[in-house]
């Protein structure tokens, strides 16, 4: 592997730093230089939450400028399509179907987009779309959905399974790890 360039979004309290973090942790085992940088807009209050990470023989800067993203893991469908122009032609977006309501549509100021993932389909890129909270759930831990989405990413890398597992254990907590371990099984899978 040259290179991969990869973008999570969500919303703050989606655990998206985890995954960066295990993403992270998966780009060492593999000796690769890794750079993992995070931007929070308001994400503790249900603001979006960005997180690139760039992993290869040697990488020099942090982020992912716009078309520059092999992968996009979208964790949640407005994410997704607020961040579309970023992902590279020939790339792959991951997008868990979840809804979360950002404060103007919640405030009553703004509508929710209707057809998003339908609406990201049209322009030809290639999606993996999936239900990673129901998914969650079924493995006992709804905060799972991290974990479903990396095992659905891990399934569409060059990278051995076993390292994706090795660094869920060193990040995941003893007590969730058996949940997640399951939700990472489930995800690679899909």
């Amino acid at each position: 592997m040259k290179g991969l360039n990869i973008m999570l979004v969500g919303v703050g309290g989606q655990g998206t730093l985890l995954a960066s973090r295990v993403l992270g942790n998966v780009a060492l085992k593999r000796d690769f230089d890794v750079k993992v940088s995070e931007v929070h807009g308001m994400s503790q209050r249900g603001g979006n939450v960005v997180t690139y990470v760039k992993m290869g023989e040697r990488v020099y800067s942090p982020l992912v400028e716009a078309g520059e993203a092999d992968i996009i893991l979208a964790f949640e469908q407005l994410e997704a399509y607020r961040w579309l122009e970023y992902l590279k032609e020939g790339g792959r977006m991951i997008i868990n179907r979840q809804r979360i309501d950002p404060m103007p549509v919640i405030t009553g100021k703004a509508k929710y987009p209707e057809g998003i993932i339908e609406k990201i389909s049209e322009t030809g890129v290639d999606i993996i779309a999936t239900d990673a909270l129901e998914t969650a759930k079924e493995c006992g831990n709804a905060k799972a959905v991290n974990v479903v989405l990396l095992g659905i990413l891990a399934k569409s890398t060059d990278i051995e399974k076993d390292i994706w597992i090795e660094a869920l254990k060193e990040v995941v907590p003893e007590r969730f790890l058996e949940s997640n371990l399951n939700a990472f099984e489930r995800g690679y899978n899909t």
